[in-house]
C-alpha cells in the first residue's frame, strides 16, 4: 500500500510553507476535472452516522466498505463522544434521517498518552484556559463504553436503540466490538 506519508516530500513540502495546501488544491483540481455530480442529496443512504477519531491511520470507508453517501462522518481527537459529537448527531437524526450510530476508537490512540495537564500547559502557554476538555483516557474499551453511554442518554437524540461501539487495530485493521456493559 502506498501512502502520502510514505513518499519523500523535499522542501517543496515542507510543513508550514503553504506547499502541503498547494499540493491538497491540485489535487482537488486533477479530481475536479474527471468530477460528475453524483445526484445526492445530504441524507445518508445508510442511514449511519460514524464518529471515529481524527487518526489519519484510520481510512474509514476502505476499513468498513462504505461509498460516497453512505453515512455522515464524525471526526475528532479519540472518537470521543463531546457535546459538539451530539450537536452533530442530533442534526445527523433529526434533520438528515440517520437511525444507528457506530463508535470507532483505536489501538495505539494519542489520547491514551496526554492528560488534562495538557489544558494547564496551554493555559501557562498563551495566557486563556480552553474552554474544551481535552477528553483523554487510558483504557480504550472504557471510553468507548463511555461514549455509547453519551449517545444513549442524550435528550437530544431521537434514535439511540441501534448505538455500538469499536476499536479499531490499527497494525491489523480489524474491528473489535466494545460490550457495553
Amino acid at each position: 500500500m502506498t501512502t502520502s506519508a510514505a513518499a519523500p516530500l523535499g522542501s517543496e513540502g515542507a510543513i508550514g510553507d503553504g506547499a502541503v495546501t498547494d499540493r491538497l488544491v491540485h489535487a482537488n483540481e486533477r479530481y475536479a476535472a474527471a468530477f460528475s455530480d453524483p445526484g445526492m442529496d445530504a441524507r445518508p443512504v445508510l442511514r449511519v452516522a460514524v464518529v471515529a477519531c481524527m487518526d489519519a491511520r484510520l481510512d474509514l470507508h476502505a476499513a468498513l466498505g462504505l461509498q460516497l453517501g453512505d453515512c455522515h462522518t464524525i471526526r475528532n481527537a479519540g472518537g470521543v463522544v463531546t457535546d459538539d459529537v451530539i450537536r452533530s448527531l442530533t442534526i445527523s437524526q433529526r434533520a438528515l434521517g440517520t437511525r444507528s450510530v457506530v463508535l470507532i476508537h483505536h489501538t495505539g490512540c494519542g489520547m491514551e498518552s496526554i492528560t488534562e495537564e495538557f489544558r494547564h500547559d496551554l493555559e501557562l502557554e498563551v495566557g486563556q484556559r480552553p474552554a474544551w476538555a481535552v477528553e483523554a483516557f487510558r483504557d480504550v474499551d472504557q471510553d468507548v463504553r463511555q461514549s455509547m453511554q453519551r449517545v444513549r442518554t442524550s435528550p437530544f437524540l431521537l434514535h439511540t436503540e441501534d448505538v455500538r461501539g469499536f476499536v479499531f487495530d490499527v497494525k491489523t485493521g480489524r474491528l473489535r466490538e466494545i460490550d457495553p456493559a
